[in-house]
């Protein structure tokens, strides 16, 4: 990514030109500043435009290299905006299991990307070692430049050799977390992966798999917006993907591996199941929720939900509870999930 660079008269960065647009960085009071992207095509897809943020320049430069212009914003937000991804993490692990329970524990965060999953899990569980896994370098680069920034020194990370390999020398987990992971597996890595990550996982251990789009929800929030392309055939989806979706330029892709790649078929519990059981190391089994008053998973989601049009929530609750005492399957939008091995 070439990139054009613009400093204030304090020498810090106030623009950064690259080809899809500009970043302008505003400085705030309390040591943070504003990051706003400015495309260059006004109908650009960006999921969010703006961020406040305390990283320093280097941080956001070495942030747009990685994620691209689109996704800065986002990138930057799930390390540090407590609302998004904190949260996600927190309801995701918590609660299944009390958070005192991870003290003194081993996690791996397998597919943890550009760190901000494991960022977040080492200020959340001080006195847990947390054991970050990616395939891709430049990822990892920027995931330790995230934690030297952070000051955390209870993480660390290691380099796949493969996307179907763990580095050696790894160890066992008494956790392991796969946090928008799964989705953006093919389906050969997704049967060879899940049974090797499953390995390192201790006896009595749990796996968390979590923010991964349910396979058969009505609408695709994931990747491409469109309403029922869950229910079409592989060519058919493919087809409606490129022709109506405006999400990403990935949707117009003429190879249908790349939209796999992108997360476009989402995952199941059953599935999931299915693959940590073909190791045969070890039951899996699905843990409900230890929050008092929350009986289940589709209790959890309705938890969770702001109050806003809480009629047509309720509905939806009591239409979900149907389906999961015939299924066993909570077709909320993601599937949130703590597997215990037994």
């Amino acid at each position: 990514m070439t990139l054009s660079i613009d400093r204030g008269a304090d020498g810090k960065i106030s623009i950064i030109r690259c080809t899809e647009g500009e970043v302008h960085i505003h400085p705030l009071s309390d040591h943070k500043r504003r990051v706003e992207l400015r495309p260059s095509q006004p109908d650009t897809y960006i999921p969010q435009r703006s961020v406040e943020t305390a990283y320093s320049d280097d941080l956001i430069t070495a942030s747009l290299e990685v994620s691209g212009f689109m996704w800065l914003c986002s990138n930057i937000a799930r390390d540090e905006d407590g609302s998004g991804l904190e949260k996600d993490l927190t309801i995701g692990l918590f609660s299944f299991v009390p958070k005192e329970k991870f003290r003194g524990c081993r996690l791996l965060d397998f597919g943890c990307g550009s760190g901000s999953s494991s960022s977040i899990l080492a200020r959340l569980l001080p006195d847990t070692e947390i054991v970050g896994v990616e395939l891709n370098a430049s990822l990892l680069r920027l995931a330790n430049a995230k934690i030297e920034f952070h000051g955390l020194r209870n993480v660390r990370f290691e380099a796949s050799p493969s996307g179907t390999e763990l580095p050696q020398n790894l160890g066992s987990f008494d956790f392991i977390l796969l946090s928008a992971v799964y989705e953006h597996l093919l389906p050969k890595e997704r049967d060879e992966t899940m049974p090797l990550v499953w390995s390192v996982l201790r006896p009595g251990g749990i796996l968390f798999v979590n923010q991964t789009p349910h396979r058969y929800f009505p609408i695709d929030l994931h990747s491409s917006g469109l309403p029922l392309v869950n229910y079409l055939p592989d060519r058919l989806a493919h087809k409606a993907v490129v022709r109506f979706s405006k999400w990403s330029t990935i949707n117009k892709s003429r190879v249908w591996e790349e939209h796999l790649r992108g997360g476009l078929r989402g995952g199941t519990e059953a599935d999931i199941l299915r693959k940590v059981s073909k190791g045969n190391n070890g039951r899996p089994t699905l843990l409900e929720p230890c929050i008092p008053g929350v009986k289940d998973r589709v209790d959890l989601w309705y938890w969770r939900l702001s109050s806003r049009h809480r009629p047509i929530k309720r509905a939806a609750w009591l239409l979900l509870k149907a389906v999961y005492f015939m299924t066993g399957s909570v077709v909320t939008p993601n599937v949130a999930v703590a597997i215990q091995k037994n």
